[in-house]
């Protein structure tokens, strides 16, 4: 079965009947698919593996609510909540890489699963999240280790 069918099976069932998806084995079909296809570690980054630099080029979406958001975020990041990411992917692009995160990474690798087996395969998680991006220096950190580099 093809990637395609197996991910457009895998978003009907869902939306069809959430509640039964793992009686489903359409449903099942399509995600052990996906997973004997992903690569390991596909759909994460860590904030250390961006240049400074290279974030204007990148599409960041923080998937905490609103308040969070206001509060704090990485500059530049656009807001939408986990759960609604999959409902607007068609504002999502598939044209460069698009980094979502969360607090810590546990929600927003949620909606980058969603977002891969339908098809985003340029989507990946900020492992550790914005905690992480600040344990780690932000932009400072990866100014520094860019430079190291010889970037």
């Amino acid at each position: 079965m093809s990637k395609f069918l197996s991910c457009l099976l895998l978003a009907v069932a869902i939306i069809s009947a959430p509640a039964q998806a793992s009686e489903n084995p359409a449903v099942a079909d399509a995600v052990e698919g996906y997973m004997d296809f992903t690569e390991y570690g596909s759909s994460i980054i860590w904030p250390e593996q961006i240049p400074a630099e290279d974030w204007k080029k990148i599409t960041v979406i923080d998937a905490r609510d609103p308040a969070q958001f206001a509060k704090e975020h990485i500059p530049g990041a656009i807001n939408i909540e986990w759960r609604k990411i999959p409902g607007r992917r068609a504002e999502i692009t598939k044209d460069h890489m698009v980094v979502i995160y969360c607090n810590t990474g546990s929600l927003s690798a949620q909606s980058v699963f969603a977002m891969r087996l339908m098809g985003w395969d340029n989507v990946k998680v900020l492992q550790d999240g914005i905690e992480g991006w600040k344990r780690k220096g932000g932009f400072e950190a990866n100014a520094r280790a860019s430079q190291t580099a010889g970037h």
